[in-house]
């Protein structure tokens, strides 16, 4: 049987730790909140009512479509494709190209920073399979001018990040609605975790900082991982909701 991506691939390891996941999850909602094109989330009103499940389900689809067969990898990419074509329909408007690869360049980096940031640094190879992967996503949803190689790309995703950013009213409101549905300790949490792993540029617009509490964070969950406590870590700091969902990331 053909997946869309290899069993050995290192994807899927990345993919298949639900601690990695929550980690690409904490990036990636601190960058859709600065990107210029984030009015496109809130068009449909899901964004600010629920963040949490509107962000979980972009890195759920991801998900699917690494462990999915070759077709239902296309047919989920399709779905996807499809639905982004019905908000466009909806507003009379397309969604900036730019702003399909800046979703896509999220996953891409936050995989590599993730998975970094808990475990060891990747070979040159194993950030080529991650790029390749999201390239081949990317081109099945018809996403235009994407560079062909890994090293191309992060000379874009540096320019993407410097152009494509704002730390607008947006930003603001969806930063109160991360604390309103997580609370104030997850929140806190959230903000930690942000300031490892976010670019540069993205601390900077978000002021996150650097906290040296925050620099504890690795070294506690490769402590936790030894004693097998991640299960309990999990449970404290994730809320009721998505408890099982995200429990069942553990490919």
């Amino acid at each position: 049987m053909s997946y869309f991506v290899a069993k050995d691939s290192i994807v899927r390891k990345i993919w298949g730790n639900g601690d990695t996941i929550l980690l690409i999850f904490a990036g990636a909602s601190a960058e859709f909140a600065l990107n210029k094109a984030v009015d496109w989330l809130y068009f449909t009103g899901r964004l600010p009512a629920d963040p949490l499940k509107r962000l979980f389900s972009t890195v759920e689809y991801a998900r699917q479509i690494v462990f999915s067969t070759y077709d239902d990898a296309l047919a989920a990419i399709d779905k996807i494709t499809a639905i982004h074509q019905g908000v466009e329909a909806a507003r009379g408007r397309k969604i900036p190209d730019w702003a399909y690869r800046d979703v896509l360049y999220m996953l891409i980096d936050y995989s590599v920073r993730s998975y970094e940031l808990l475990n060891q640094k990747l070979s040159s190879a194993d950030k080529d399979e991650v790029y390749n992967v999201f390239y081949r996503m990317g081109t099945r949803m018809m996403v235009k001018d994407l560079p062909e190689t890994y090293e191309a790309w992060l000379l874009q995703r540096h320019a993407a990040l410097q152009e494509n950013l704002q730390n607008g009213a947006l930003t603001k409101d969806l930063y109160k609605q991360y604390r309103k549905h997580l609370g104030w300790f997850r929140y806190l949490i959230l903000i930690q975790v942000q300031s490892l792993l976010v670019p540069r540029k993205v601390n900077e617009l978000l002021h996150l900082g650097k906290n040296p509490f925050a620099l504890w964070i690795p070294l506690l969950y490769r402590i936790s991982r030894f004693f097998r406590f991640k299960t309990v870590i999990k449970l404290a700091i994730l809320p009721p909701a998505y408890k099982q969902q995200v429990m069942a990331l553990d490919a």
